[in-house]
């Protein structure tokens, strides 16, 4: 069974192409123009063990806000495609990860139905390089959209912003490979309505 994902997403403002393979090796090729924002989509890949291509051309000249945006919606929809019909997965997952002083939280639905919750520390640094903080959320929401999936992430404490995004990525990447990864006991799928 083959669980990889493909998106291509074209507008005026983006092109972005995805590709997500859920059962990889972690093997990442990342290209979107923000530094900070490959350096986390790379986190993603490797700590998920998700085999994950990114290709965005966007307009940068403007800032980067609709090249993280497209990017995010298109990985959410490849990995919804990718999950499939969602049979024998195990559904839910948590991932607590720290980065030196910084600590997340992840707690991980895949149930069809997108909702977010996130917290982060307050007074955090507005820019990492040229990567809006604030986006931090806004990819997840982009992400949760798309992958129709309930995510909860909680940062409850850290003091550099480097190690505050980064750690999420981490650990949304260790609650997605677990909550992804087939159940050898479960034949069906893992909700008493039969479908996710």
């Amino acid at each position: 069974m083959s669980r990889v994902g493909r998106v291509e997403r074209t507008t005026k403002e983006t092109a972005v192409v995805v590709e997500i393979n859920l059962d990889g090796t972690g093997k990442v090729e990342v290209s979107t123009g923000v530094g900070f924002y490959d350096h986390m989509l790379d986190q993603l890949g490797r700590h998920g063990l998700f085999d994950l291509t990114v290709k965005t051309d966007g307009d940068l000249h403007i800032d980067s806000h609709h090249t993280i945006e497209d990017t995010s919606l298109a990985l959410g929809a490849a990995f919804r495609e990718a999950l499939g019909d969602k049979r024998s997965i195990v559904r839910f997952a948590h991932a607590s990860v720290p980065l030196d002083e910084s600590l997340a939280q992840v707690t991980v639905d895949l149930s069809g139905r997108p909702y977010l919750v996130h917290t982060e520390p307050e007074g955090m640094a507005p820019m990492i390089g040229s990567y809006d903080t604030t986006m931090t959320r806004h990819i997840l929401e982009s992400f949760v959209a798309q992958a129709q999936i309930a995510l909860h992430v909680h940062v409850p404490y850290g003091r550099n912003a480097h190690h505050i995004v980064e750690c999420q990525f981490k650990a949304l990447a260790r609650a997605l490979r677990s909550a992804s990864e087939i159940d050898p006991r479960q034949p069906g799928i893992p909700s008493t309505k039969g479908a996710l």
